[in-house]
């Protein structure tokens, strides 16, 4: 069993609670709240208060909550109104300063949570992701595996990839072999994006058939004991001409140095630029326009950032996603994407990294 750590999260949540001058915070985005406690339901509001942690919810989970959450926080279960619930909660626990999750709570519901309670309401920003951005050995390895799994699927697919597919039947059968292999969800709508339409970095998925010589782009992840994987391989249906084997090899050179390279420490900035660099370098700067990566876990995008905007460091046993891209409106687009921990060492690889020109033939 993989170790409890739901204490000891706790308790540098409420140091940092303390250091903000907050009495209590009210926790409402769900993956903070799987992180704090262990809860796995659609609905739930949680109160970390100095000592105490109280989560509420609703009677679909009467069951579910107390089994998972345990010794972690005290469950209350309302058949009405979890609201109104959460307000004698409040009144219990009388904080005279109340952080709330500014960026997880809507206008709406902070009006609400005013009502409840004389407590200053102060925004509180990315509290728990600043601690969910350092992964512990056990998360580290759910993503290893999510990525395996994913890689899995993938190859199980590609050999029966060809012209005359369309896009939604190639993503259809990647996600059913993903759901075959285990994966408790997709963490994002699988992009498959062939011929011109690679050129789009976050393609929808089409009814477009695929053509021969065109590039076939595809994006997809998996999910594994909550954690998520998020992979991208570009591979070539038929055989690639000069032009496509150049602008290939270009994006697994930039990709390649960013992985050598890369260290805890490093600002977001600087290891974006590792890859950045090499692609402006050869004139195609203006063809990769999105960031280099972001921190994989419990969500899909979450903190820490490889971006040029990015001057935080990034923090030792970080996860983070190295996905360089160049994109040429008219032509297509090649995008190379894997998972990697940042441990002592450098970025160590928790995806395959097989990144040679695939052509299907």
């Amino acid at each position: 069993m993989p170790a409890d750590r739901r204490g000891e999260r706790q308790a540098a949540l409420r140091a940092a609670l303390a250091e903000a001058g907050l009495d209590a915070l009210l926790v409402t985005h769900l993956p903070n709240i799987r992180y704090l406690t262990g809860f796995t339901g659609s609905a739930a509001l949680l109160l970390i208060g100095a000592e105490t942690a109280t989560l509420v919810t609703d009677f679909r989970y009467a069951v579910q909550a107390p089994r998972e959450v345990d010794s972690a926080a005290a469950v209350e279960i309302d058949q009405k109104s979890v609201w109104d619930r959460l307000g004698r909660v409040l009144a219990a626990a009388a904080p005279a300063a109340l952080g709330i999750e500014a960026q997880a709570l809507s206008v709406r519901d902070a009006e609400r949570v005013s009502g409840l309670t004389r407590a200053r309401l102060i925004p509180a920003v990315e509290l728990v992701e600043r601690l969910r951005a350092v992964k512990a050995p056990e998360e580290v390895a759910a993503v290893r595996s999510a990525a395996a799994l994913a890689q899995a699927a993938l190859e199980e697919v590609l050999p029966a990839v060809g012209p005359g597919l369309s896009e939604l039947e190639v993503a259809a059968a990647l996600e059913g072999a993903l759901r075959r292999r285990g994966s408790e969800w997709h963490p994002f709508p699988t992009i498959v994006a062939s011929g011109p339409r690679a050129a789009l970095p976050h393609a929808r998925t089409s009814a477009r058939e695929i053509a021969a010589g065109e590039w076939l782009l595809l994006d997809f992840g998996a999910q594994v004991d909550g954690y998520c994987a998020d992979l991208t391989r570009t591979v070539l249906v038929g055989r690639a001409d000069e032009r496509q084997r150049t602008v290939y090899e270009l994006v697994r050179d930039a990709q390649r140095r960013a992985l050598d390279h890369l260290r805890p420490g490093m600002t977001g900035r600087e290891g974006d630029a590792l890859a950045r660099d090499v692609i402006a370098a050869r004139g195609f700067g203006d063809a990769f326009g999105h960031s280099l990566g972001h921190g994989l876990g419990l969500e899909v995008h979450e903190a820490p950032r490889l971006a040029p905007t990015a001057e935080a460091a990034l923090p030792l046993n970080a996860v983070v996603t190295v996905e360089p891209g160049i994109y040429l409106p008219g032509w297509g687009g090649v995008r190379l994407e894997d998972d990697v921990h940042l441990g002592p060492d450098g970025a160590e690889l928790l995806s395959d990294g097989r990144t040679d020109l695939l052509e299907l033939t």
